[in-house]
């Protein structure tokens, strides 16, 4: 009987569930969105129920859709959005219905009096946590004690969201290495939960879950949710990892120097090693990897691909109107029209900071804008100018990395920006380096944690067979000329986000 293996790559958007064989080849993937709620600023909330209706109703399509019998899935694992808070009481009730995710920023107050009694680049130099700190775990953990004591009082675990899934899937609480990682009291040089960290939290060493490795097989499906998922109580359940080190795996990123791109929402730049790449400075942020004795370190810039979304929606309308009625892709009309412009854009730069800047820039208040613009410029050199100021800051990342490490001389790029043909060629040009795509494009963390399966279940004997997965669709050179042009632009480019960092740290004082 054939041994096929489900995955569910739980994304900050929804859930997309995706059948592989035992091979690794993806057969079919169904996504299913859930909501992300605001209540109030800096807050930004997901119902962990949300998550686990959009598991049961994407495995169930997905099941319908490529007429797989239930007896023929024999694993599952998950790839899950990072720095969840989900707070669980001993009896594994949830005890909030809305728990924030990793981009929720409330915890200010509770990172400041932390820093207060630790110094902070200490606590940067044992985490490898790179994001402002009050995105991650712990800080969302001491926001519920300082906030919501009564909630607190009743919590005996705090766990992550693909935690929460595989919680329900076994009724066994545990997180990976992966996961724990971004906790904000893990030390990454020893593998396990920092006890100075955590007797600096004032918090009980309890409250955060037991760590195993991605490739454990934590269970088997439980009759109940079986039935729910449509799925065999006989399914073993293997942890998964988190997000960015499952797309590490899955992006051919398990070999020592081994840097993927990905492009979405938010992009970064990622290279595997034996050792955390850390600089109290630029801050890049680590996560442990899936792989056992390997991290995944990386820059990113926050707002890459929601720019060209802000662009969409209200610089080219009329494109996606267009798009609409002819039933295509928006972004393709928008690179088509971008593709009008050239290099450089008429001398017209684009900064990306639209969602604020990371530790790399001279400040977290930068924002972004169009500079050099004249009553000359067209909207396809606004398009275009996009495309590169996104370019130009993932060349930022990708300068101080090449620091900090040696890397592969060919960039493998990732996700939704990698589709772009004239894209792709401005990443070759303002690197200076080759980039590929392959065939596995946006199913990167998904085949990570596929490969998480496979391994642990013993279908694989090793990551290996990952390479062989991987099918080259287009490898781009950079074109000598158009290097030469952007090495100008990025000279230029970094000075203007110095000055817009100094401009931004001035708008912040304003009270108006």
């Amino acid at each position: 009987m054939a041994k096929h293996i489900i995955v569910w790559d739980l994304g900050t958007g929804g859930n997309k569930a995706s059948l592989y064989d035992e091979e690794g080849n993806c057969l079919a993937g169904v996504f299913v969105p859930y909501d992300t709620i605001y209540p109030a600023h800096g807050w930004h909330e997901q119902k962990p129920n949300d998550w686990w209706k959009a598991i049961v109703q994407s495995t169930r399509q997905l099941l319908d859709k490529t007429n797989v019998k239930k007896e023929e899935v024999y694993c599952c694992s998950i790839s899950g959005h990072s720095l969840g808070a989900v707070p669980l009481d001993k009896k594994g009730n949830l005890l909030r219905e809305q728990t924030p995710i990793w981009s929720d920023g409330r915890a200010v107050k509770q990172a400041q009096k932390f820093f207060d009694g630790f110094d902070e680049i200490r606590w940067y130099s044992i985490t490898g946590n790179g994001f402002p700190p009050q995105l991650y775990s712990l800080f969302k953990i001491l926001w519920y004690r300082d906030e919501e004591l009564e909630v607190f009082k009743k919590i005996d675990k705090v766990i992550g969201t693909k935690d929460y899934i595989n919680f329900k899937l076994t009724d066994r609480v545990t997180t990976d290495f992966s996961y724990a990682s971004g906790s904000g009291v893990y030390d990454l040089k020893n593998w396990n939960y920092s006890e100075e960290l955590i007797e600096a939290s004032g918090l009980s060493a309890s409250i955060f879950p037991e760590i195993v490795q991605s490739t454990e097989i934590i269970g088997q499906i439980r009759p109940d949710p079986a039935e729910e998922l449509g799925l065999h109580s006989s399914v073993y359940v293997v942890s998964g990892g988190v997000d960015n080190s499952c797309m590490a795996l899955g992006s051919k990123a398990f070999k020592e120097g081994r840097a993927y791109n990905s492009l979405g929402s938010s992009s970064w730049i990622a290279v595997s090693s034996r050792y955390p790449l850390l600089d109290p400075i630029a801050r890049p942020y680590v996560f442990a990897h899936v792989v056992p004795g390997f991290f995944a370190s990386a820059l990113a810039i926050i707002s890459a691909g929601s720019s060209f979304r802000w662009l969409r929606d209200h610089i080219t309308i009329d494109l996606k109107n267009q798009a609409n009625n002819q039933g295509v892709d928006v972004y393709e009309l928008m690179t088509a029209e971008a593709s009008q412009s050239k290099v450089g854009s008429h001398k017209l730069l684009f900064n990306p900071s639209l969602g604020g800047g990371m530790p790399i820039d001279k400040s977290i208040h930068i924002r972004g804008a169009f500079v050099g613009i004249d009553l000359a410029h067209t909207r396809a050199d606004m398009i275009r100018a996009a495309m590169e100021g996104i370019a130009l800051g993932l060349k930022c990342c990708l300068d101080k990395l090449e620091e900090m490490t040696s890397l592969s001389n060919e960039m493998l790029l990732v996700g939704g920006g990698s589709k772009s043909k004239l894209w792709r060629q401005i990443y070759a040009d303002v690197y200076n380096m080759k980039v590929s795509k392959t065939n596995i494009d946006e199913q990167a963390a998904a085949l990570g944690a596929a490969a998480c399966a496979a391994v642990g279940t013993g279908l694989w004997k090793s990551f290996e067979r990952i390479d062989e997965l991987h099918d080259l669709v287009e490898s781009i050179t950079p074109i000598p000329e158009n290097v030469e042009k952007y090495q100008k632009i990025y000279e230029v480019y970094k000075r203007v986000s110095n000055s817009l960092s100094d401009i931004g740290d001035e708008m912040g004082k304003l009270v108006i």
